[in-house]
């Protein structure tokens, strides 16, 4: 199953992207460059959809329109997409 959720992506004052997807609480990543935290954000994403997935009562949060989200000037969205096999030999 493909899952695609916006992170929204900040420099901080050290010079490191701090990355956190606001559909998906206390979801966040970091990096010293833009690619490193989307890279960390993409392997935030699928552990916490993965844990939601494993729930007996999984409630995955609808997905935000980027017109709908709170930015920052600087702030960068980018869609982070998640391929999560659900057995094994299935296959999208």
């Amino acid at each position: 199953m493909k899952f695609i959720y916006p992170a929204v992506f900040r420099k901080n004052e050290s010079g490191r992207y701090h990355g956190f997807f606001p559909d998906l609480a206390c979801c966040e990543a970091e990096g010293d460059s833009l690619e490193d935290a989307i890279d960390n954000a993409n392997d935030a994403a699928y552990n916490w959809i993965y844990a939601e997935l494993m729930e007996d009562e999984m409630d995955l949060p609808p997905v935000s329109d980027e017109s709908d989200l709170t930015l920052q000037e600087g702030d960068v969205v980018r869609n982070i997409q998640v391929t999560i096999r659900m057995y094994d030999g299935w296959d999208e």
